[in-house]
């Protein structure tokens, strides 16, 4: 992208006490330049930050231009907060992969619901995961050049005709190539492979996770880890008979493939190497794996033990809790996906042992997705509005924020959580993580910790 399509980046925040509160920015101010140079995105913004002397173009709100000069110690931060990550707009995907959650929508909702991105910057700023089929040249050399790793790379498979049928990309089957790139610029990536029964299964699966394997090695490796996840699908999807939904059967054979080779890597590598995500687990019905079997997390973000370590800190914070007893007593509605009811329920029966408290675990199938086992994230406001009036809700219902737009109170249907306390007449409480879901426990009716 030219330096003309570089949009200036707009400024949504200013962190108290920081250098740009000093200096006076507001949001709605204008970065243009540093130090002669248009910054593309947050990358930029940070490694062109790090000097000591600062030269700034800036457009306040009301696109007066401002000369700023600054002063500061090396790599401390400027304390400024951006609308966006990318100042030069987002590199889209070309891919046409059936299991793509983006094409699993309805029409008509929110517009950046359907952006498929296949962006470079996002995985290494956030973890996301991209195909590699898009980069340029340019984007190889930046990559190189600026040491931009980890990078989180959906593999899929690694048999050209295979990797390039679930992309729906000729491009596609260039992913060893690739591999053999990181691995030449000694640069990481963590992969995952979506597994879809019938295609990139049974010998297939164990081709490409052994190809995996063989990149991992060195004091960088290549390939740091794998993830293994099943295919997630709605009613929604394009084409109803080219995928198949992983179901109990076929979850314990591939818990069982899977389970084989990583006892092999634990032996060659001193490490697992290889994850299934929890959605395995939950699927087939059996127990998930103790707290040490995650090792370090390398794949928390793809769902591979985050309902274990989400049971361990309620553990270590229920250990610690203050609240011995509610008065006056007070009922609650936890609302979960069905799929991690059998794994909460522990959880549910220590907290309804404390006198005046009780709660009611309320764990749902999502119809709108047609899903008859459904991760906690992907609820909706049509599912709550199903599932939830003629209930005892009791004194109020709380909401895992996993299901709300990051940044307004909004479903991925587009309900918005007024809409739906309107509905049920209950207050609805969002909550995000342990402590917080605690917090909301122990408030009785009025707001007021007991």
């Amino acid at each position: 992208m030219s330096e003309t399509a570089i949009r200036p980046a707009i400024i949504t925040g200013v962190i108290p006490d920081s250098i740009a509160a000093e200096i006076g920015f507001t949001p709605g101010d204008r970065l243009v330049k540093i130090n002669g140079q248009k910054p593309r995105d947050l990358i930029d913004y940070q490694f062109l930050c790090s000097d000591e002397v600062l030269d700034l173009e800036v457009l306040d709100a009301k696109g007066k231009p401002h000369q700023i000069e600054i002063e500061k110690d090396y790599d401390e931060d400027l304390g400024l907060e951006f609308e966006t990550a990318l100042f030069d707009g987002l590199i889209q995907c070309n891919n046409k992969c059936p299991f793509c959650f983006i094409d699993q929508q309805p029409p008509g909702k929110r517009e950046s619901l359907y952006f498929k991105d296949d962006d470079y910057r996002l995985s290494f700023l956030y973890g996301s995961y991209l195909t590699l089929t898009n980069l340029t040249t340019k984007e190889w050399d930046r990559i190189a050049q600026m040491r931009l790793s980890p990078l989180y790379v959906s593999v899929h498979a690694t048999e050209p005709e295979i990797r390039s049928q679930l992309l729906k990309n000729q491009r596609a089957g260039e992913i060893m190539k690739q591999l053999e790139w990181f691995q030449s610029h000694r640069l990481e990536i963590h992969a995952q492979v979506v597994l879809c029964p019938g295609i990139n299964d049974g010998i297939h699966l164990d081709r490409t996770i052994r190809d995996l394997a063989s990149f991992h090695h060195g004091d960088t490796p290549a390939v740091a880890s794998v993830a293994v996840v099943p295919v997630g699908l709605t009613r929604f999807r394009p084409n109803l008979t080219e995928l198949a939904p992983v179901t109990p059967e076929i979850a314990k054979v591939v818990i069982a493939q899977v389970e084989a080779l990583q006892q092999e890597f634990q032996q060659q590598f001193g490490s697992t190497f290889v994850w299934l995500a929890d959605e395995w687990y939950l699927i087939a019905g059996v127990e998930l794996p103790p707290s040490d079997y995650y090792e370090d997390y390398p794949q928390l973000g793809n769902g591979v033990g985050s309902i274990r370590r989400f049971l361990d800190e309620f553990a270590e914070e229920i250990a610690e809790w203050e609240v011995t007893e509610i008065d006056p007593p007070h009922t609650c509605t936890w609302v979960v996906g069905n799929a991690v009811e059998n794994a909460f329920q522990p959880i549910v029966d220590r907290l309804n042992a404390i006198p005046g408290l009780t709660v009611n675990l309320v764990a749902i199938a999502s119809q709108y997705w047609g899903q008859q086992m459904t991760v906690t994230g992907l609820l909706t406001g049509h599912d709550l509005m199903n599932d939830l009036p003629g209930r005892d809700l009791g004194d109020r219902v709380l909401i895992p924020s996993v299901m709300l737009k990051h940044d307004e109170a909004k479903f991925l249907d587009d309900v918005t959580l007024d809409e739906l306390a309107a509905k049920l007449q209950v207050p609805l409480v969002p909550v995000d993580g342990i402590y917080h879901f605690l917090e909301k426990l122990g408030e009785n009716r009025s707001g007021v910790h007991s």
